[in-house]
């Protein structure tokens, strides 16, 4: 029949072939691989796995919204296993194997130094999603947390403006307290403050007693505190036991949050304060909204930290800037990143232009009995980062982190 209608049978075949295009390359649109690189065993474990969860939850609902440029992202998971030395083989793996589009992990500061050396050699492209102690930026990763300028610096000031201006310092004997420390010791001094002491101790320390009577001997009038782990608990113990209350000698605390004070208890910190740029208790609609979102999809019984709220949103700000890029490639998409706003739950935010790290919005909480935050002052706007304080020059930090790199054997944790 069609032979006798040689243009209607081209129509119709044209139609055809059109239409099956469309079936095949609508349907079978090959997938966007992104890789997520976090602890999931290990003693990091626990805490990597909450900004695995929200980075998770963030895929799924860019998914569920029709992906990017109608391709589905392909999340490629690799355990961290709470070794560096796995981070850096999975970084390679990813890049090199793989060919994902982007990483996003890392938490302690010796996994993401590793994983930057690999993402600069390959030019590949991190999102690092924890607050972490500056002196540092890098073409090839977007910070998308706080640094001292956004948390450090902002207590302290709090802190003297608020408390008093006589400060015992201690923190873990590691990078993020050591750097920390130098930056508040310099805040301290411009305000004219007093650092009544400074002491630092090893991981898995339990022995407060000689620390607890320096403090009772020098009489700050407030503890700031750096200690990153579990020996915070043993801290505020033997603070207690002694009879310093958050009444009497208060402590701001730069490394407590909602999940610390799960897993070690309200009790022992009621009335004490922390700085972050989001707690859960934040009054944003867009955060009330974020936090249903998290108990929804992992229980009622979750709480929602500073570093989740920086991983959910660091996958939307990448995303924003490959729709800005009309492109994978990294030479397009590092530059549409730059400048990329995005209304977080803790407010709206930026990615910095050139440094690649968040602009932030800071606050400072009371710690409460119901292991949440009551929120006593805001930044209103994002702070700027400053990733090298000016209190010195840039080469003035590089040699310090020099420094301790050799003092450390060559190594980033002092072990």
């Amino acid at each position: 029949m069609l032979q006798k209608y040689p243009i209607t049978s081209l129509i119709i075949a044209c139609c055809v072939a059109v239409a099956c295009y469309y079936v095949i390359h609508h349907f079978t649109q090959p997938t966007i691989k992104i890789g997520i690189l976090h602890s999931l065993t290990g003693p990091m474990a626990e805490y990597e796995k909450t900004a695995f969860d929200a980075t998770i939850l963030s895929v799924e609902e860019i998914n569920a919204d029709g992906g990017i440029f109608g391709r589905k992202l392909e999340p490629i998971i690799i355990d961290g296993k709470s070794d560096v030395n796995v981070f850096t083989q999975g970084a390679e793996q990813l890049i090199l194997r793989d060919k994902v589009a982007v990483i996003f992990g890392c938490w302690r500061t010796t996994d993401r130094k590793a994983v930057k050396i690999l993402v600069e050699k390959y030019n590949s492209l991190l999102f690092y999603p924890v607050q972490h102690e500056g002196l540092e930026d890098s073409p090839n990763i977007s910070y998308t947390s706080t640094i001292p300028n956004q948390q450090a610096i902002p207590a302290t000031t709090w802190c003297i403006q608020n408390l008093g201006k006589k400060i015992f310092i201690i923190g873990s004997d590691e990078l993020f307290s050591r750097a920390n420390n130098e930056i508040i010791k310099d805040t301290i001094a411009t305000f004219d403050g007093v650092v009544s002491g400074e002491e630092y101790i090893k991981t898995n320390n339990n022995d407060f007693d000689p620390i607890i009577q320096k403090i009772i001997t020098t009489q700050p009038e407030v503890i700031l505190n750096t200690i990153n782990g579990p020996e915070n608990l043993p801290f505020f113990k033997a603070l207690r036991a002694a009879g310093i209350s958050a009444e009497k000698i208060p402590t701001m605390s730069l490394c407590i949050d909602e999940p610390e004070l799960q897993k070690y208890g309200a009790e022992y910190m009621v009335g004490d304060y922390s700085c972050w740029s989001h707690f859960q208790s934040i009054e944003r609609i867009e955060n009330k909204i974020f936090v249903a979102r998290i108990k929804k999809r992992f229980g009622q019984e979750y709480v929602v930290s500073d570093a989740m709220e920086a991983a959910y949103f660091g996958v939307y700000l990448w995303k924003q800037a490959v729709v800005k890029a009309q492109s994978l490639e990294l030479e397009k998409v590092i530059p549409a990143l730059r400048n990329q706003a995005f209304n977080a739950p803790e407010g709206i935010i930026y990615i910095d232009d050139p440094s690649l790290h968040s602009w932030s919005v800071v606050s400072v909480g009371k710690i409460r009995s119901d292991k949440q935050f009551t929120i006593l002052w805001n930044s209103n706007k994002a702070m700027r980062p400053l990733p090298y304080p000016f209190f010195r020059k840039q080469a003035e930090w590089d040699e310090l982190l020099i420094k301790w790199y050799k003092q450390w054997g060559n190594q980033w944790p002092n072990d």
